[in-house]
């Protein structure tokens, strides 16, 4: 095994832990819900004016208010046009865990373009932290509407994390077609996050399949975000930590995604180019502009068997 895998499979097992944690942390926060629901009945009137306060019942810190208008539309337009030079520039930067070829699978498509899905959730850190590298590489095939800026769950680890939702976006692509699934929002209600986006049956199909082994760790397994690459690749979990997104702004992020000096724009940028380098073997090496690029063949040899 080689110092690279040696580091990826550590950091994948850290960030496991972590999200283990998170959930452990949501397992004892519904026990403690149901343990004192009698308790609660008998202040429903003061629940209701704590809720009405706009806490959601999260008890976490409050996030900043969420930029609109011209600034929402510079941090939108801002990390859906990243400059290929930066790209180049950063190359592998800081990716460290990769999607996973799958072997033995029929590429799965929609219209005749691989199919790639994304399942997430508005509360979750982990999943505001994989959005960015997404939504960079997706832009490099395509063209997404209606990316919405929210951030993390304030009651969850790593809280408020600055993100983008596709929860009601749409994307455009002679390449590919993507799915982006948000189960959830990031606010609580009756002790849970409000529904959101459901799953179609053919997308709860792959997850049932692919979010589960052989094709991901069992310790990873049920993990959001979720990424299905045409059933050709899978990566359950973020790829890099939400802590380095900790106390930026929206507008931060993007700045650091544009400059290849920072550690942030390493992290997203490389695993930015990761994904398209993937995606690349999914399209055939089309568009040529990007797949022939530097950013792509810093990824060389990655994921041999993905287009296969």
């Amino acid at each position: 095994m080689s110092k690279r895998q040696r580091d990826s499979r550590e950091y994948a097992r850290r960030m496991r832990m972590i999200q283990e944690r998170a959930a452990a942390r949501h397992s004892r926060l519904r026990t403690a819900y149901l343990a004192i629901g009698a308790v609660l009945l008998v202040f429903a009137v003061m629940i209701v004016v704590r809720l009405g306060s706009g806490t959601g019942g999260g008890g976490g810190q409050a996030p900043s208010a969420l930029p609109t208008g011209a600034a929402a539309a510079e941090i939108t337009a801002g990390v859906t046009s990243v400059p290929a030079a930066t790209l180049d520039q950063v190359g592998k930067g800081s990716a460290q865990v990769l999607p996973t070829v799958v072997t033995g699978q029929q590429t799965l498509t929609e219209g005749g373009k691989p199919l790639l899905l994304y399942v997430g959730a508005e509360y979750c850190p982990f999943c505001a932290a994989q959005r960015w590298p997404v939504v960079v590489a997706l832009s490099r095939f395509g063209t997404f509407s209606n990316l919405a800026l929210t951030t993390s769950a304030a009651d969850d680890v790593f809280p408020n994390t600055p993100t983008l939702s596709f929860h009601g976006s749409t994307y455009t692509s002679q390449y590919i077609v993507f799915q982006g699934v948000e189960t959830t929002t990031n606010v609580r209600k009756n002790g849970q996050y409000t529904p959101l986006d459901q799953l179609t049956a053919a997308q709860a199909q792959i997850v049932q399949k692919f979010n589960a082994p052989p094709y991901v760790p069992k310790d990873s397994a049920g993990s959001i975000p979720f990424m299905d690459f045409a059933n050709r690749a899978v990566l359950a979990g973020s790829s890099y930590s939400p802590e380095l997104l900790e106390n930026h702004s929206h507008a931060q992020i993007v700045a650091a995604i544009k400059d290849p000096s920072t550690q942030l724009g390493g992290a997203i940028d490389g695993n930015a180019n990761a994904l398209t380098a993937l995606i690349c073997k999914l399209t055939g090496a089309q568009p040529a502009d990007v797949c022939s690029s530097a950013a792509v063949k810093a990824f060389q040899g990655e994921f041999a068997n993905a287009g296969q």
